[in-house]
């Protein structure tokens, strides 16, 4: 690998409206042209996403020109800067350039995660595609993928990411008053309180607030974003984290993908939003090699069928697996006594009210019990159960929950002995009957491991259903959907399913009464006790790829 520094130097296109768009450019030692890797991004061009990619410097030492572009009314570019809706002209008018720049040799693909993975897809329907793509963690649907879960605004997530735009939209115009205001609230804490008012205030007309103001209920109000045919039909290589808030639109995206008649490749691995696994970027490498420098190896890899190519990474066996089929539960002969199917195995849940006091008295059966019973899960708002680990947390990723399962604000169900190995693969789905006291209830979800002779609970997969409005008080079926996962339990292992009425500060606090916004826990808040009638009660595993 020659080891000689890189040359960059900023240029600059004017889109078709007349408005200037500044990138950097890295090129490689020697004489070109060559292939180019495009990355357009809101945080400047200068970071280069290296908080999770390498230095386009790295890149430049396998061959291939870097571009890394501020998007409209970021950084050194002009205009003003309205979020995701800017950016399908601008990539169209940012194609066109690159093409014809004497430095490269007229391939292209786009790499980039989150914000800088969804301006590789938006584009007109008549623009071009590049030769390849390679979007990471991101989605098109700007509530299931961007903002909210199971009702529920993404609280510390949304704030967060909001005032980093509002911060650098601050910078820009010299306003240092403001950005030293925001992020102070991010270093105190204090942004879980006052993140509001500040983007109220900073940014009025952001991406991030207009989410945070909509009803998460009303799916009309939401902007769901369309990429192309043609552009789902080229190579693409999606990344996805277990621990990622935008993994279900990485897995979105494949299925759109597939259903254009593309091929993808899908890999999930080991990763929040901002740790990825090691192997990743060679990864990256050896996909842009084989579609930028190599193409005519391609038609090796082509099948006849329409399979999206599926990795996963084991949560348990911390190891791949390329799994055959995808079922969405599966097990050995002697694992379960149920006579179901794996892929339609489902578990039951019964307690006799003591499920929040006795950690082994809620039990999860692989058959429905004759009297399920009921529980009643107390919410205070004064010291709300706190959200750990996971994908909306602060402390996303892995972790031991053993301390909250504690609680007596937690409801524990735990099932037998594993007699055999159990795969869980896909997306858990628990179905139960609901009351609750007051007109507004959380439901805050974890499925866990017990690894055998431990006394740690391993937290695998988080969800939640936030509930408000007319007959809420009501005895009604509720279900929701956890956070995919693939895990291989051990024989010995137990299964582990806990509810709360609060996951905070992923999501606000549920204020228990109508006309009062969840944010954070305040005098307004109410305390809320919410029934389990569990006669119903069932989880079973939903397929991580649609049929």
């Amino acid at each position: 690998m020659d080891s000689t520094a890189r040359k960059f130097a900023d240029t600059s296109l004017i889109t078709s409206d007349g408005v200037e768009l500044v990138s950097r450019v890295w090129r490689p030692s020697g004489h070109g042209p060559w292939p180019a890797l495009l990355m357009r991004q809101p945080y400047g061009k200068s970071i280069a996403s290296t908080v999770t990619l390498p230095h386009p410097d790295w890149w430049c030492s396998h061959g291939f020109v870097v571009v890394v572009q501020d998007v409209r009314g970021q950084g050194d570019s002009g205009g003003r800067f309205q979020g995701f809706s800017q950016e399908a002209l601008d990539t169209a008018d940012t194609l066109t350039w690159l093409r014809n720049r004497p430095e490269v040799n007229g391939r292209i693909g786009m790499y980039g995660f989150s914000y800088q993975g969804l301006t590789q897809l938006l584009a007109p329907s008549d623009c071009p595609p590049p030769d390849c793509l390679a979007p990471a963690m991101c989605g098109l649907h700007e509530r299931d993928h961007w903002s909210c879960d199971g009702n529920a605004h993404w609280w510390h997530l949304g704030l967060g990411w909001g005032l980093q735009l509002a911060s650098l939209q601050a910078k820009k115009r010299g306003d240092h008053s403001a950005w030293e205001e925001m992020r102070r609230s991010l270093e105190d804490g204090s942004y879980l309180r006052e993140g509001m008012p500040l983007l109220e205030r900073h940014d009025p007309d952001g991406m991030a607030l207009r989410w945070l103001q909509q009803t998460p209920e009303q799916d009309s109000e939401w902007i769901q974003h369309s990429v192309s045919q043609r552009w789902l039909q080229q190579p693409m290589l999606l990344l996805g984290g277990w621990w990622d808030p935008h993994l279900r639109g990485v897995i979105a995206l494949a299925e759109q993908a597939r259903a254009a008649g593309g091929r993808p490749e899908l890999h999930i691995g080991p990763a929040t939003h901002l740790q990825w696994w090691t192997e990743s970027s060679a990864l990256l490498l050896n996909f842009f090699q084989r579609h930028l420098i190599s193409p005519s190896n391609d038609s090796a890899d082509q099948e006849s069928d329409d399979e999206i190519v599926v990795w996963l990474w084991d949560q348990v066996s911390e190891s791949w697996c390329e799994p055959n089929g995808l079922n969405p539960a599966s097990s050995a002969p002697s694992s379960q006594t149920s006579s179901q199917p794996p892929s339609q195995q489902r578990w039951y849940l019964c307690s006799r009210g003591l499920a929040c006091i006795e950690a082994e008295e809620g039990q999860i059966l692989t058959a429905a019990a004759d009297s399920a019973g009921k529980v009643v899960i107390v919410h205070d708002p004064w010291r709300p159960v706190p959200a750990i680990g996971g994908h909306l947390s602060p402390s996303a990723g892995p972790c031991d929950r053993a301390s909250l399962d504690r609680r007596s604000d937690v409801a524990v169900f735990t099932g037998e002995t594993l007699k055999g190995a159990l795969l869980l693969s896909g997306t858990p789905k628990l179905k139960l009957r609901v009351c609750a006291d007051q007109p507004g209830f959380d439901l805050c979800v974890a499925l866990s491991r017990l690894p055998l002779d431990m006394n740690t609970v391993q937290q695998l997969s988080t969800g939640m259903l936030r509930v408000r409005g007319q007959g809420v008080q009501e005895l009604c079926e509720r279900e929701l959907e956890l956070q995919p996962l693939h895990a291989t339990f051990e024989p010995g292992d137990r299964l582990r399913l806990s509810i709360a009425g609060a996951a905070w500060p992923a999501i606000a606090i549920n204020p228990g009464q109508p006309g009062i916004a969840c944010r954070a826990p305040s005098a307004d808040c109410r305390v809320i006790s919410i029934e389990l009638h569990l006669e119903m009660a069932q989880l079973w595993m939903l397929p991580l790829l649609a049929p």
